[in-house]
């Protein structure tokens, strides 16, 4: 029989992606920013939204909605997040971690009278929540392993891996980098797996001998595998002779004696970071008004613009600031410039959708009664940025399913 999962914070699925290989079924999402939910209706047509989270532990009781096998989901972590003001659980999205053991508990409870097996919890955000001033990732361990009181750690900062047991669940969490695990992106997570079935260990799916697939220890494989990735993946993108201002793909971005790098500029106030062949975290803040979309350096010559030259760091001005081929409208104020060394140009939002292991063109949906084809590029940057890394929660899952089948065959898991 299929394992059912309910996703909260859905946005474009990840976790349906990752784990439709291994035959899971979505029971249900929860989700309430417009572009995902849209998404969500038209790739999963068969699977409900029920939209605000904060609703579903009722629900769920009420037996309106379906308590399924697993529950996962990634709270929103605008509130944990270095970037953000860190208000942690003050900020309302922030106090989401607990209504997620809400609904965790809510599923545990009917499926306990049903007198089926407990609910695997999924959860997962940044790093950042592992130290915050008022101890979020206790109170969250707290709640979820059934603690009276929120769990403390000498220090003001949870380690990155560790193991909890309560009257309630097993808990057990780990960063994960995705860079790690077949996608060139330097992404950091925290992902916690629980449970209360005495037969089920979360320790045992999160961590595994040195040297097995997955491992987040550096590997002399790590930079050829990214660079095969990205071979594969990417297209270097040039303007064609004959047809000004069209891009065209014209082979992969690293190999075939091609220099393309790619550059960091979500901070470009302050720097220009260049990230070789490993794209930088990709934010929900791209391309919305700061465009911090990670771009590539082609070998092609581009000019700059004006308004971005000499000025202080907060007084730059809009959008990317350098066109290929073309140089901006000269005026007599301005100071203008050119670089011969390359060219360029943002990700695109299909290259984005590979940096997090999607299908090409996911998030490319009918949107606000345009068709596919004309789709906005923002909402699918910042839904892009929203997601998880579909490579490490497909290990995850067939680390969880392993697990599952040990437990009913009594095989211990290596």
């Amino acid at each position: 029989m299929a394992l059912t999962f309910g996703s909260v914070c859905s946005g474009i699925e990840a976790a349906s992606v990752a784990w439709e290989p291994l035959g899971w079924i979505p029971a249900w999402f929860s989700e309430i920013e417009p572009f995902p939910c849209e998404l969500l209706d038209q790739r999963f047509p068969w699977a409900v939204n029920y939209g605000d989270m904060t609703t579903l532990p009722e629900r769920i009781r009420a037996r309106e909605i379906e308590a399924p096998d697993l529950l996962c989901g990634g709270t929103p972590c605008q509130a944990f997040s270095m970037a953000g003001k860190r208000l942690s659980l003050e900020d309302q999205r922030g106090n989401l971690t607990l209504t997620f053991c809400e609904i965790a508990n809510a599923i545990e409870d009917v499926r306990n009278e049903d007198e089926l097996p407990p609910p695997i919890i999924f959860w997962e955000n940044v790093p950042g929540v592992l130290h915050t001033k008022d101890n979020a990732f206790g109170c969250f361990l707290g709640e979820l392993c059934g603690a009276e009181l929120p769990l403390e750690v000498s220090s003001s900062r949870w380690p990155s891996a560790g193991i909890v047991a309560g009257p309630k669940r097993r808990v057990a969490w780990r960063v994960l980098d995705a860079q790690f695990f077949g996608v060139p992106q330097r992404r950091k997570r925290v992902f916690v797996i629980a449970s209360s079935d005495n037969r089920f260990d979360p320790s045992k799916v999160l961590f595994e001998r040195p040297g097995l697939c997955g491992d987040s220890c550096e590997s002399t494989e790590k930079r050829k595998d990214t660079a095969s990735f990205i071979e594969s993946s990417f297209g270097a993108f040039r303007q064609t002779d004959d047809q000004a201002g069209t891009l065209k793909a014209s082979g992969g971005i690293i190999g075939g004696g091609s220099e393309t790098l790619i550059i960091d500029i979500s901070h470009r106030c302050d720097v220009v970071r260049d990230c070789g062949e490993t794209s930088p975290t990709l934010t929900a803040r791209m391309g919305t008004g700061g465009n911090n979309v990670p771009c590539l350096i082609d070998k092609e010559p581009i000019v700059l613009a004006e308004n971005t030259i000499g000025r202080k760091p907060k007084n730059g001005g809009n959008g990317l600031g350098c066109s290929t081929g073309v140089s901006y409208t000269l005026n007599a104020t301005g100071v203008h410039g050119i670089c011969n060394e390359g060219a360029v140009r943002r990700l695109t939002p299909v290259e984005c959708e590979r940096l997090q292991g999607f299908p090409d063109d996911w998030t490319k949906i009918s949107y606000r009664g345009k068709p596919q084809e004309s789709c906005p590029d923002s909402p699918r940057y910042k839904a892009i940025g929203n997601s998880w890394a579909v490579p490490v929660v497909r290990w995850l899952g067939e680390r969880i399913q392993k697990e599952l089948d040990n437990v009913a065959t009594d095989t211990p898991m290596s």
